[in-house]
């Protein structure tokens, strides 16, 4: 039986901080809970080899480095087969345009969000990159006009 970490309220409050700012010292997030800087370390270690903080990472302003457009592109498979599900989640991770993979249930198979620079860009992500993998049965596209929240912070 694997074992599952379950975090404190303690935890949760470090968890909290750093979803909001990954810079906080160990200092500053102690000085914020009225802790030691030394179990504060201790505990975000616990997390991070627990798997429960799985990195660190910079939020990039799309628009300011290019990459404006925005697309959810639904997908349906062609068949089920276990063996074919993989191939194309190996294959469509590896796209670099591909932000965001979400196998769901419902009509399509999956969800991609797509980050492109203009339509010209995302025409030939469709057809140059999706249509040709593998048991692609369909792909219906919708485009972002405004994004209204973003955020990566799971609610703790």
């Amino acid at each position: 039986m694997e074992f599952v970490y379950k975090p404190d309220t303690t935890d949760t409050a470090i968890m909290r901080l750093l979803q909001h700012d990954a810079f906080l010292t160990n200092k500053e997030i102690a000085a914020q809970l009225g802790l030691t800087t030394t179990p504060v370390y201790e505990r975000i270690r616990r997390l991070e080899r627990a798997g429960i903080i799985k990195g660190y990472v910079a939020l990039i302003d799309r628009a300011k480095v290019g990459k404006p457009l925005v697309v959810m592109c639904s997908v349906s498979l062609k068949e089920h087969a276990l063996p074919l599900l993989q191939r194309f989640q190996d294959a469509v991770c590896a796209l670099p345009e591909v932000v965001e993979v979400l196998h769901i249930a419902g009509g399509f198979d999956y969800l991609l969000k797509v980050v492109v620079t203009d339509m010209a860009e995302y025409q030939h992500f469709i057809v140059d990159k999706l249509a040709r993998l593998e048991n692609v049965g369909n792909a219906q596209s919708s485009f972002v006009l405004t994004e209204l929240k973003y955020s990566t912070a799971v609610p703790l």
